[in-house]
């Protein structure tokens, strides 16, 4: 009935305290069949939790917490130090994807204190993902704050019309804020028909971990345990709640509860490992990798040795077998491209690896 949908690990790097082994085994021992991951701003852990959770039984859900400039992902506005957050969450392969650009863009493009994307990378990269409306740190919980109501429902509408699959999120931790933020989500889903989702927005496993979290953001604020101004969060509740702890804190709410399993069962996503996944080299009609690999080194020979010895041709004849049989073919012309690319363009390239010495490197103009 319950999956967890808003999870900080530690590569929410000095704000997650969630080791990912121990996240799983206790979401194993909570009886939990699906989970999310939603580190801030990067996807550095997706892997090593999805190997986990399904070695466990569980259903990964992959995703992350995005950091979103309100100003655009090129200002460097003093304002776009605190960006907005809003969790996506790969619905399939093309959300998984589409993590990927907005996670990359985030960091090569819109980098300011934190990688953030903006509504235009948003807008272009929707397809296959699911989006909650986030913590108190969410555009539209802060348009309420801020006493903007009318332009959260404007935020609200914005996102549901370019996910399509938008939630509003609901927490329940002992804070000010979210008494003020959560009447006005559920009046918000209720007037636009927008649906809600519960969560907990963890940061450690079990709630005997908010002292040890405490110190964590001690760290990445650079100061002590007894200043007592320092960054703190308000309460201990933010650890993994069981599926019972859930159900009692949204007794009113079913519907937020059931959405969170409905939402689970809309991500279908299978990661493939152990192939390799290079680009296709185009190769002239009617010719596979290998003849044209064979076709280039038949020219490259000529072109180097001018008369061609029974001792050379023996070499690139058995080079040539090697390399198909180990099915490399394309690799080598991946390579071949790339630095024939570079050569027309002046660029100095080196090369190193187990092939320099080959003799069909030296004919491709590689080495």
């Amino acid at each position: 009935m319950f999956a967890h949908l808003h999870i900080h690990t530690e590569y929410s790097l000095l704000d997650g305290l969630c080791r990912i082994p121990l996240l799983v085994s206790r979401a194993k021992e909570l009886g939990m069949d699906s989970l999310a991951i939603t580190d801030h701003g990067a996807m550095y852990g997706v892997i090593e939790f999805y190997l986990a959770a399904r070695e466990d039984g569980i259903k990964p859900i992959l995703g992350c917490e995005l950091y979103v400039a309100p100003f655009g992902r090129r200002s460097r506005d003093a304002a776009d130090k605190n960006p907005y957050h809003l969790v996506l969450l790969a619905r399939n392969e093309a959300g998984y994807q589409n993590l990927i650009q907005l996670t990359t863009k985030a960091h090569l493009e819109g980098f300011y204190y934190r990688p953030r994307v903006d509504r235009e990378l948003l807008a272009q990269h929707h397809e296959g993902l699911i989006a909650l409306s986030g913590c108190t740190r969410g555009e539209i919980p802060r348009l309420i704050l801020e006493g903007r109501p009318d332009e959260a429902r404007k935020a609200a509408l914005w996102h549901r019309e370019v996910f399509g699959d938008f939630f509003l999120e609901l927490q329940r931790h002992p804070m000010p804020e979210l008494e003020r933020i959560n009447p006005e989500l559920i009046a918000i889903g209720g007037e636009l028909g927008i649906p809600l989702v519960a969560t907990n927005d963890v940061h450690y496993v079990f709630r005997e971990d908010a002292y040890s979290h405490e110190l964590l953001l001690c760290i990445q604020t650079n100061s002590t345990i007894y200043d007592e101004k320092r960054m703190r969060m308000p309460c201990d509740s933010f650890y993994l709640r069981g599926e019972g702890e859930m159900v009692e804190l949204f007794s009113d709410l079913p519907q937020a509860l059931e959405n969170t399993q409905r939402i689970a069962e809309m991500c279908h996503l299978e990661l493939e490992f152990g192939r390799l996944l290079l680009p296709e080299v185009r190769t002239p009609q009617g010719k596979t990798a290998d003849d044209y690999l064979e076709e280039l080194c038949r020219e490259g020979v000529r072109r180097r040795y001018g008369e061609v010895t029974t001792e050379v041709a023996e070499r690139l004849n058995y080079e040539l077998e090697v390399i198909r049989q180990t099915n490399f073919g394309n690799y080598f012309l991946v390579v071949w491209d790339l630095i024939s690319f570079a050569k027309e363009r002046n660029i100095l390239f080196g090369v190193r690896g187990s092939a320099a010495a080959s003799l069909v490197l030296y004919c491709l103009g590689i080495t």
